[in-house]
């Protein structure tokens, strides 16, 4: 049998084995269930989420997400919960979402309630405006986004501070503006709002807020007003996820105290990585459960493996799910 860094293609320092207790207090921390509990207790509010956009199968960096995300649910009694995040209708392929749920059980993975779906949520999010326009939090925007690059003189690839074209136009200006035939988007008055939160894999965490759109210029809820909603009627205490979505958080934490909803506490994990660094993408199929089938490697042992990764039992153990999260759980008190 191949080793796992080779069977997955994986940066090896990410498939190494638990640390010792000496190594925990390092600055890098390769081992994510370490990571995760080494700054902070678990939320009084555990409820967890798994919420992937339909855009092709699962690579095996979304399998551990999810699998350290019920980990962190299911270790501490909690519930967990499946969500679609299909807004954008130009990227999601038919049959991805039913596949990613296939995927997901083959895991061992499992939820509490029926899978909620982005796409029949407008009510809630059309509700949310409405709060927010209520407050005069809102504003409409015609700018494109190379637009707002050329006016926030970013070069191309950085991120793009919105520069408030639109914040405050002129009553004549405006009233222009909605003469022409292009729908405006709708942004939110954030004015470069400073906000501070914890999270369990990074600590205290500062950033600043700009004029966010929550509304695209079709109408459909943009990804900061979705989440915030979703999470916040799902009941979700505790979002794991990524560490590339580190830098939306003060966004939505900023948004849901506007909208004087309950803010969750956060655990953005570290990316899965090639053997050149490179994060994991949806494009190479060989990362796939399809495609570790493909190599000889069964769910079983596709979980063995991520565990593995997550320093939670030795390279070729094998684990069930159960075992999974009962180990996760250990980390907690160790």
């Amino acid at each position: 049998m191949a080793s796992t860094a080779a069977a997955l293609n994986l940066a090896p320092d990410l498939l190494s084995a638990r640390p010792s207790r000496e190594q925990r207090s390092a600055a890098s921390v390769a081992n994510v269930s370490e990571a995760l509990f080494k700054l902070a207790p678990p939320p009084a509010n555990a409820n967890g989420r798994f919420a992937p956009s339909p855009t092709g199968r699962l690579h095996v960096g979304n399998l551990r997400t999810a699998l350290v995300a019920w980990c962190c649910a299911r270790s501490q009694g909690a519930d967990f919960s499946l969500r679609i995040e299909d807004l954008d209708s130009e990227r999601k392929r038919d049959g991805a979402a039913e596949q990613q749920l296939k995927d997901l059980a083959a895991l061992g993975i499992d939820w509490d309630r029926p899978v909620v779906y982005q796409s029949e949520r407008t009510s809630s999010y059309l509700a949310a405006i409405e709060v927010l326009r209520k407050h005069d939090l809102l504003y409409e925007c015609w700018c494109t986004r190379a637009e707002i690059r050329e006016a926030a003189s970013a070069p191309s690839g950085t991120p793009v501070v919105y520069p408030g074209t639109c914040r405050d136009l002129p009553r004549a200006e405006l009233q222009a503006r909605r003469a022409i035939s292009r729908t405006p988007a709708l942004r939110v008055r954030a004015g470069d709002q400073v906000v501070r939160f914890f999270d369990r894999a990074h600590g205290d965490c500062t950033g600043v807020v700009d004029d966010f759109v929550v509304a695209r210029q079709d109408g459909t809820a943009a990804y900061h007003l979705a989440v915030v909603i979703d999470d916040a009627e799902l009941g979700v205490g505790e979002v794991v996820r990524g560490d590339d979505l580190l830098e939306s958080t003060p966004a939505q934490v900023w948004l849901a105290e506007q909208l004087e909803l309950a803010v969750p506490t956060y655990a953005h994990i570290p990316l899965m990585r090639d053997g050149a660094g490179k994060p994991l993408s949806k494009k190479d199929g060989s990362l796939t459960l399809a495609g570790q089938a493909a190599n000889g490697l069964d769910p079983d042992r596709v979980r063995s493996d991520l565990a593995a990764s997550l320093g939670l039992c030795e390279l070729g153990e094998p684990i069930d799910i159960d075992q999974l999260a009962l180990r996760f759980a250990a980390t907690l008190v160790d």
